[in-house]
Order: structure tokens, then sequence, then C-alpha cells
């Protein structure tokens, strides 16, 4: 999977807090109030700016207000996604949201990894690892997925678990760290 992001190779560290970057963050910023304040009969599913920001999004997908994404060019949505309000996803590296998967409010998909020694962290460095969500997939409210881990087509998340690992097709599961049940 490529990275959308200029200067930017999924695993490698790079400084996040460039003036390229953070331009591209202001927009996103900018896409995501307009999608939160615009009527929602003149807005429709997903604001223009929004729209016009993401990788790719499919027919039929709805995204409800309020919504935060950080840049946006790495997200891709297949058709008839549903996100609901609150959900944040942190697109440092490309986020792949499967056909009729369903994010319940406050989901939060995080691809940044901030360096893990405090003077990384001084000159900014991070780094993205792509976070891919299979086909029918229901990820519960307030769930969370970490860098870097695959959903598998048709499984279920439940409601405030951390996902840390891939979770395979078909499988449910929950807790901190998210285990199958």
């Amino acid at each position: 999977m490529t990275n959308a992001l200029p200067g930017v190779e999924n695993g490698a560290w790079y400084n996040c807090m460039t003036a390229e970057l953070g331009a591209l963050r202001d927009a996103a910023r900018l896409a995501c109030h307009e999608h939160a304040t615009m009527a929602p009969g003149l807005r429709g599913a997903c604001g223009p700016q929004l729209r016009a920001l993401f990788g790719n999004i499919g027919t039929g997908c709805f995204i409800e207000a309020p919504f935060h994404v950080a840049y946006g060019v790495n997200l891709h949505l297949e058709e008839g996604v549903y996100i609901n309000a609150f959900c944040t996803i942190l697109d440092t590296a490309r986020v792949d949201i499967g056909a009729r998967s369903l994010l319940g409010p406050g989901v939060h998909i995080y691809c940044a990894d901030h360096h893990h020694d405090v003077e990384g962290r001084k000159k900014g460095l991070e780094r993205a690892l792509p976070v891919s969500i299979g086909r029918e997939v229901w990820i519960g409210g307030h769930a969370t997925l970490l860098p870097g881990v695959a959903v598998g087509d048709g499984a279920i998340v439940a409601a405030g678990a951390v996902v840390t690992k891939d979770v395979a097709p078909g499988d449910t599961v929950a807790g901190v760290p998210a285990t199958p049940r």
C-alpha cells in the first residue's frame, strides 16, 4: 500500500511537523468543519470538501457529523460504508474500509505511531502504518484500532475494544487488548 502523503513512507520515521503536512492537515480540518456545520439537507451523506479530499469514496457511503480525519487523502471507502458520529481517523498511512462496514459512534482509527524516545518526539518524529478493515465488518462504539492492524471480512469488534493485533475474518473480538470471544 502506498502512502499519499509527501515524504512519508509506511513504517519509516518522518517529521510530522513540516509545513507541507501542516497545510494538508489544515485542509482536512476545514473539510471536517464544513461537513459538521453544513445543514444535513445541503451536505447529503458527505460534505463536498470532505468527499473531494478522500482517496476514494464509494457510492452509498454515509458519514455522520462530527467527524475528524487527519488528512483524508489516505482514506479509501468502498460502497455502503457507514461512519457514525464522533469518529476519528488519523490517516497518516492508508486506511481501507471495505464495503458495507459499519463504524459505531466514537470509533478511533490510528495509523500514527509517535517515536518511543523523548528526543525523537521532540523532533516531531512519527511513523505511519496502514489499517485495513474488510467487508461487512461491524466496529462497536468507542473501539480503537491501533497502527498496522487488519480486520478481516465479516468480523465484529466489540464496543470499547482496543485492537492491537489483526482480527481474523468472521471473528468477534472484545476487551483491552482485544481478544477473540
